[in-house]
């Protein structure tokens, strides 16, 4: 697994290397200590796994993540306590208060583990999207099956450590991450609104503007997606308007 370190501190960063050398799976890519230069390397190298601070000289972690076009996994390592409900509003897997022990980072790798390994009684095929891609996809969820053609899905949510994927009027929840299901998706039909939604333009009702030059995407089952600035901008420009 490549891990990119994100701290200001040389201290801190190396502490970390330390301790992942106790973990022959996690190779350290790269390692930057502003958001500046961290957003310049998780573009490059898109690591799967990000330790990062949340204090940085030019800005905060939240920054970081909010601008990056790619979307890692993260774990935030923090001398602050009162950050931790942001975090995991930005679906961090882990909030690993400094100093950071080998047991709590080994519990945090271990979370990320769990999270790729589907249940035994719930499995998809999920293709990868190219010219000769199917037009459905199949989706097991306990006993309930359902083939799902792709123009259907409406929406695709983060809930826990899967996500949600929305058709018709019934959804279904998949054990595979956001990163994973928008690879297998048609660009010009899905469009990644935040870390944790991705839609369908079909299936968007209408758009309002919002805080901090964001997007308020309405669709027209009414649930309400938020585009972060970033995004919106993006959005703008698919939707030529």
């Amino acid at each position: 697994m490549n891990i990119i370190i994100v701290d200001d501190s040389r201290l801190a960063r190396k502490e970390l290397r330390g301790l992942l050398t106790e973990h022959p799976h996690c190779v350290i890519a790269g390692e930057a200590g502003d958001v500046q230069s961290a957003l310049a390397l998780v573009n490059e190298l898109q690591p799967e796994l990000l330790l990062l601070d949340i204090h940085l000289p030019d800005g905060s972690g939240f920054d970081l993540l909010e601008q990056c076009d790619y979307t890692p996994k993260v774990i935030f390592t923090t001398a602050y306590e009162q950050h931790a409900l942001r975090a995991f509003e930005v679906n961090a897997l882990d909030y690993l208060l400094k100093p950071v022990t080998q047991e709590r980072l080994t519990s945090a790798l271990e979370k990320i583990a769990q999270r790729e390994s589907a249940p035994q009684n719930q499995t998809e095929s999920f293709p990868v999207h190219n010219q000769h891609s199917p037009e459905h996809v199949f989706i097991r969820e306990g006993e309930r099956c359902h083939f799902v053609k792709f123009c259907d899905i409406s929406r695709i949510s983060v809930e826990g450590n899967y996500v949600r994927v929305f058709f018709h009027a019934q959804s279904a929840l998949l054990p595979r991450s956001l990163n994973y299901v928008e690879a297998r998706l048609a660009p010009n039909t899905f469009f990644r609104a935040n870390r944790q939604d991705i839609i369908n333009l079909n299936f968007i009702d209408r758009i309002e503007p919002w805080i901090g030059d964001g997007l308020m995407i309405v669709m027209q089952d009414k649930t309400e997606v938020i585009s972060s600035r970033r995004q919106a901008r993006e959005l703008k420009q698919r939707m030529e308007f």
